[in-house]
Formats: structure tokens, C-alpha cells, sequence
């Protein structure tokens, strides 16, 4: 496990930690950053960086191995480092693609966490099933994703409504990859973060981002 810093001002108010995807390719199999599951969150670390005007400080997570076993438990290990070196009561925000989402979600209870951004997310109906009080999570998926279940999605947002409060935005014509309409899954964490880690006002008082924070049924854009 590695957290790779990708912004990490001097004072940050918040931090967050931003999770790759990534199948199984064999039992233990070493992560590759150049693989492309750790590439394309490069954009949206940065976009992240960004739009928290220098009070975010942003990680890129790099995992042990590749597939779930590990992906948890290298969460919690990085939560771990980043509480032992931020300072106390630093808030953390989680953001996550495919089974990074659905770590993301795993983790929403964690000390330190206040909200999280799974991108179409990889999960099961029950990972719903977290104590995920006073945190805010944002579900995104396209509606033509093939890989990961939008069903299942939808299953666990209502699943985690119980404790905590959600919100879900379904991106028309977006796969899995997040290549098409990649600016709009990255413009959605980014300002999910700052307005939840910040508490800065979204762009537009009534547009997709405050109907979905608002909660309810999905939001599509």
C-alpha cells in the first residue's frame, strides 16, 4: 500500500483519498501504476486538488495486490497513516471507481470519514449495510455501464440510507471506464468534496449536484 500525494498544501482543512479499481489477475498479483484502473484516476485526484483551492490535501491510493482481498484493508491502512500524521479531527473524504467505490462505501463508517464519492461503483446489495451516521455519499453510474451493476448500486444507496445521507446520479450513455462523459463523473466527486469537506455551496443551488445532496430518487444528467 502507497499513498501517492497529488496536492498537499501547507494548512489543508480536509483531506481525501482518492481509490482505483481493478480486477483480480491471480492470487497476489502486485498493482502496476501504470495499469490503466490507477491511470484514469490521475484526472480526477487533480481535479479534486483543484477545485479545493488549496485547502484539500489529495492522495491517490496505490493497493498492495490486485483484487478485493486487498482493497479494504489497504483503506483502512491508509486512514490509518493519514490520522496519525494529520491533525486530530481532520475531516476525510473518500472517493472511489469500481471496487475502489465499493471500498469507499465499505469505509464510510471510519473514524475521520465524512463523506464519499462512489464511481460506478462494483458492489453488493449488502454492502449497503454500514453504519455510515453523519456522512454524506454520493453514488454516480452511467446508465450504460456493462460491468458494474447499476441495480446493485441503487440496492446499496438504499441500503445505506438508514444512517447516513445519500444522494445518486445516474450519468446517461456513461460505461464503466468513465471515458465517455469523463468530465462529468470528475466535476461531480470534485465538487461533492469541496462542498462537503469545505462546506462551500454547490455551483448551482438548483442543478443535479443539490437535487441528488438533497436526497430522493436519482438524479440523471
Amino acid at each position: 500500500m502507497k499513498l501517492i500525494a497529488t496536492r498537499l498544501p501547507d494548512s489543508p482543512a480536509a483531506a481525501v483519498v482518492v481509490l482505483h479499481g481493478g480486477g483480480s489477475r491471480g492470487h497476489g498479483v502486485p498493482v502496476s501504476p501504470t495499469q490503466l484502473s490507477v491511470v484514469r484516476m490521475i484526472p480526477i485526484a487533480r481535479r479534486i486538488a483543484d477545485a479545493g483551492g488549496g485547502r484539500l490535501a489529495v492522495w491517490r491510493l496505490l493497493n498492495s495486490v490486485r483484487g478485493w482481498d486487498a482493497t479494504l484493508a489497504d483503506v483502512r491502512a491508509a486512514l490509518r497513516q493519514l490520522r496519525a500524521q494529520l491533525p486530530p479531527g481532520t475531516p476525510v473524504g473518500l472517493v472511489g471507481h469500481s471496487l475502489g467505490g465499493r471500498a469507499a462505501i465499505r469505509s464510510a463508517g471510519a473514524d475521520g470519514v465524512r463523506s464519499v464519492v462512489a464511481l460506478a461503483p462494483w458492489v453488493h446489495e449488502y454492502d449497503g449495510d454500514v453504519d455510515a451516521a453523519g456522512r454524506q455519499v454520493l453514488i454516480v453510474y452511467g446508465t450504460a455501464d456493462r460491468v458494474a451493476s447499476p441495480r446493485r448500486a441503487l440496492a446499496v444507496a438504499d441500503r445505506l440510507t438508514r444512517t447516513a445521507q445519500v444522494g445518486v446520479i445516474g450519468v446517461r450513455g456513461g460505461k464503466h471506464a468513465m471515458l465517455r462523459r469523463h468530465s462529468t463523473f470528475e466535476g461531480l466527486a470534485a465538487e461533492f468534496m469541496v462542498a462537503t469537506l469545505l462546506g462551500r455551496p454547490v455551483a448551482e443551488p438548483s442543478g443535479p449536484l443539490a437535487e441528488a445532496l438533497a436526497g430522493g430518487s436519482p438524479v440523471f444528467v
